[in-house]
């Protein structure tokens, strides 16, 4: 059968629109979580995605739901536990370590079928449903209302929480906010790659973007359009070659776009810092918001001058 012939059936006409909306939630929350440094955070929603599919077995029958419900906890978890960010990485491995064990004694008190929580380890994306689209598409609008609301303070206290705290932001629901929203758009991912896999498209897009854009829009719009690239063609080649699994060729052509991005993100990176000759700083390199640009909640405002640049005081300003 050709391309054209599967495309026309409706188990890969799901599929793809599940790929697609997985693809631009992630694209979108991705560079946040490079800015944050939070691809552990990643990983253990990622894995604990079991441990609420289990629960979500036992209890209701429903993996999909137990996963989307132990998001929350995990999100909530995490947000109480890693109050400090030398802690965090600690705190996280601390839940993780816990939550699936406790994920593997709720698998053994369920006495039906498990595939549809072991499905979440390694994606399912050919057995989506007609429901779980319109839940993928649900949670897709909502992380990207969300993130067009909350982007600017958001970008802001990722560059600098200590500035943005003391400017009257709210850092800490900023970043409750934050985890719920990424532990929904992990657990949905988990859906089409799987948990061992997630990271192919919440992280390395967002990853390959960063080293590509000259700023936050350019840098989102990049990372939208790796993660759509990758998550759409592993599905179509998946097709094609009728062996291969499409986590395998997702997380494949996503760690290609990867290595492209490396290199040829230094030429890039050199013309970006020419065009921007005569404005003093350096740029964050995690979170390129644009050399010697402070990011206000209203986003970057103005280059900062260094001390002594000519202001009584010899202090730094910013001008806005």
């Amino acid at each position: 059968m050709s391309i054209g012939d599967y495309l026309a059936l409706p188990f890969a006409q799901h599929a793809l629109i599940a790929s697609t909306l997985v693809a631009v939630t992630c694209g979108l929350v991705g560079p946040f979580v490079t800015c944050r440094n939070m691809a552990f955070a990643v990983h253990a929603s990622a894995e604990l995605a079991f441990t609420g599919a289990a629960a979500g077995l036992l209890v209701a029958g429903n993996a999909v739901g137990g996963a989307l419900a132990g998001a929350i906890v995990v999100a909530a978890l995490i947000a109480v536990l890693t109050t400090r960010r030398r802690e965090r990485d600690s705190a996280i491995g601390v839940v993780l370590a816990a939550g699936l064990a406790l994920g593997v004694l709720l698998l053994g008190y369920y006495h039906g079928f498990a595939t549809e929580a072991t499905n979440i380890l390694f994606g399912d994306i050919f057995g989506v449903s007609t429901g779980q689209i319109v839940l993928l598409a649900v949670i897709a609008a909502a992380a990207t209302a969300i993130l067009t609301v909350i982007h600017r303070p958001l970008l802001f206290a990722s560059v600098d929480p200590e500035v943005a705290a003391a400017r009257g932001l709210a850092t800490g629901l900023l970043g409750l906010t934050f985890l719920v929203l990424l532990a929904f758009t992990v657990t949905e991912a988990a859906q089409v790659v799987g948990t061992l896999l997630v990271l192919s498209l919440a992280i390395t897009p967002a990853a390959s973007a960063q080293r590509l854009a000259a700023g936050p829009l350019a840098m989102a719009g990049l990372s939208v359009a790796f993660a759509v690239l990758a998550a759409d063609g592993g599905l179509i080649l998946s097709l094609q070659s009728g062996t291969v699994k499409p986590s395998v060729l997702v997380a494949s052509i996503s760690f290609a776009l990867y290595l492209g991005a490396r290199l040829a993100g230094p030429g890039l990176r050199r013309r970006h810092r020419a065009r921007r000759v005569g404005v003093a700083g350096v740029a964050d390199p995690a979170c390129p918001v644009g050399p010697a640009c402070s990011v206000g909640p209203a986003g970057p405002v103005g280059p900062v001058r260094p001390a002594g640049s000519g202001r009584p005081g010899g202090s730094a300003t910013m001008d806005t």
